[in-house]
């Protein structure tokens, strides 16, 4: 590819609506332009990018014995109501209606489609296993799409979903795409973990996100510095505490004090003078439609995804005000454990705390020195509060980290969520009707490549590593218009385009640095400089843009000198 035949307008300045590094450098780099909020039209530079990830997502697919399919994106209402996602899944589903007034639903994932698909076509346990995956266009209306095509609206993924006779299969399916993905992302040249995970609205009994580490990411990943225990926040363990035995001599009497216009933990702990993890916070929830009590030590939050899971229900919101008074018998700010009417549960945090602070179920009042056990009874403890930095991990007992990740893929035991919802059913060894067990598998493309600029760039630009980089080598005659440096250019682009090689030329009528500053912005991992000072020494410049080292080969070595050292490259990814 020639450089003045390429659709590539890089710019200068920085866009004031990019906040994270690959957003701004995939517009400067003319990668992406924006079309509307969250939506994305990929340019020529961009989409090679693209479609290097798709095909390392693709051999590493095929590999593992999935089965490639492409499942349309409109998918009808029907199914999804089948499944009870309908009404369920919220307002990121983009629903539409066609001329024949009749609901659907632009596809933000498709395991009802792929479970209508196989059940329909699959009776019998001879025919399975079975793993079918796509490389597709999603839609998800997000409320606040950001930073470029990391968390876009529209977005390209790969999805895989595996359906299976027995655990022991369904396991194995696991292993396999859990295997893969490592293979992928470490092709793609990423720096990456695979951590425990909550499955949300997509459903199952277990899963695995696959993080790369990365100080603008939008997801907390938690590591313990001792084992291989990783979690991302939402999933992150902690262990229960040893319960000690408490006297009843240690504990004060009670004592209601008068707070007027005293509601949050700052405001009482001001007002009592005492520590946040001396008081105790008494949150009411919805859960279902019921309300439920949650406890937990002042200085710390509860984990809703925890939580939700916790009750089993599909849908947790904390109460409104009117809730808040019917169970407690006083407004919000001034809820507590003792008399109220509903189920309590509370957090580990609570356990071997005594003589705190709660709410007295009695506008403007705290009551002091209260103790379970002798003040109000806890039936239920749980895992409930998000960790935090320090905390104890639950595998091995050292202390835990959290950093900074992005999510780029994400799998999935399903279990029989979908295929019991749908009625996927096959006939067993002994002719018995079981529904398949599934496993679903994601990994977002655009956002595989948006996370790997993240972790790889500089100052100057992009630096791409070489299985994904749009363009392997860039060429630049440091005069365009010398015939010599343009004759000998063109001899070593024809030369490495024969050899394989992907090469962009940069014929530009152009200053040297400028051509210089582009090639750093767009990352292309080899710069070659055909100039008259080296060439008068029989020899061109060879920069690597990672670590920014240039040798000097002998011009009639250049050619097998890159060609391998790109295939070594290759080889190692």
């Amino acid at each position: 590819m020639r450089y003045s035949e390429m659709f590539l307008p890089t710019t200068k300045e920085t866009p004031s609506d990019a906040e994270i590094a690959s957003h701004q450098l995939m517009l400067r780099a003319g990668m992406i332009r924006k079309l509307a909020g969250g939506i994305y039209a990929y340019l020529p530079l961009g989409y090679r990018v693209i479609r290097k990830v798709e095909n390392i997502v693709r051999e590493e697919m095929n590999r593992a014995g999935a089965q490639e399919v492409f499942m349309p994106a409109v998918q009808p209402a029907e199914l999804w109501m089948e499944s009870g996602r309908w009404d369920m899944y919220g307002k990121e589903l983009l629903r539409v209606r066609d001329r024949h007034n009749r609901d659907y639903c632009i596809g933000p994932t498709h395991e009802e489609v792929i479970t209508a698909l196989v059940r329909d076509e699959i009776q019998t346990y001879r025919q399975l296993p079975r793993n079918l995956y796509q490389i597709q266009t999603k839609f998800r209306d997000e409320i606040r799409p950001r930073f470029g095509i990391m968390r876009s609206r529209e977005f390209g993924m790969k999805d895989a979903y595996s359906f299976d006779a027995d655990e022991e299969s369904a396991e194995e399916s696991y292993r396999k795409m859990f295997d893969a993905y490592t293979r992928i992302f470490t092709r793609c040249g990423l720096s990456f973990r695979p951590v425990e995970a909550d499955s949300g609205n997509i459903g199952g009994s277990f899963s695995h996100e696959f993080m790369v580490t990365a100080d603008s990411g939008e997801d907390a990943m938690v590591h313990c510095t001792s084992c291989d225990y990783a979690a991302n926040l939402e999933k992150a363990e902690i262990s229960r505490p040893e319960e000690k035995a408490g006297h009843a001599t240690e504990y004060p009497p009670m004592a209601e004090v008068h707070t007027p216009d005293v509601r949050t933990i700052e405001e009482v702990c001001a007002f009592l003078d005492v520590a946040p993890r001396d008081v105790v916070k008494t949150m009411i929830f919805t859960c279902d439609g019921e309300p439920v009590a949650v406890l937990v030590r002042g200085n710390e939050d509860i984990n809703e995804a925890k939580l939700r899971n916790y009750l089993g229900c599909d849908s947790l919101e904390l109460a409104m005000d009117d809730t808040i008074l019917e169970v407690t018998g006083s407004p919000r700010g001034f809820a507590g454990p003792m008399g109220i009417k509903s189920r309590i549960i509370a957090d580990y945090s609570l356990m071997n705390m005594k003589n705190f602070v709660v709410g007295a179920n009695r506008e403007d009042h705290h009551i002091k020195n209260c103790n379970i056990g002798r003040d109000f009874e806890i039936k239920d403890y749980a895992d409930l509060r998000i960790v935090r930095e320090g905390d104890v991990c639950p595998r091995c007992g050292k202390e835990l980290r959290i950093v900074r990740g992005i999510e780029v893929g994400h799998v999935f035991k399903l279990g029989v969520k979908y295929s019991k919802a749908m009625n996927a059913t096959f006939l067993d060894r002994d002719g018995k009707e079981k529904y398949m067990i599934m496993g679903c598998y994601g990994i977002g493309i655009g956002r595989t490549a948006a996370a790997c600029i993240e972790q790889s760039h500089d100052e100057d630009g992009i630096i791409w590593p070489m299985a994904i980089a749009p363009f392997q080598v860039i060429i630049t005659p440091v005069n365009i218009n010398d015939e010599n440096l343009s004759k000998i250019a063109e001899e070593l682009y024809n030369g490495l385009v024969a050899d394989g090689i992907e090469v962009i030329l940069d014929d530009r009528n152009e200053r040297p640095g400028v051509k210089f500053k582009d090639a750093d912005l767009i990352g292309i991992p080899i710069r070659v400089t055909v100039g008259a000072k080296s060439l008068a020494e029989g020899k061109v410049e060879v920069r690597f843009r990672k670590p920014g080292e240039v040798e000097k080969i002998p011009l009639e070595e250049v050619r097998g000198f890159i060609t391998k050292t790109i295939m070594d490259q290759l080889s190692i990814s």
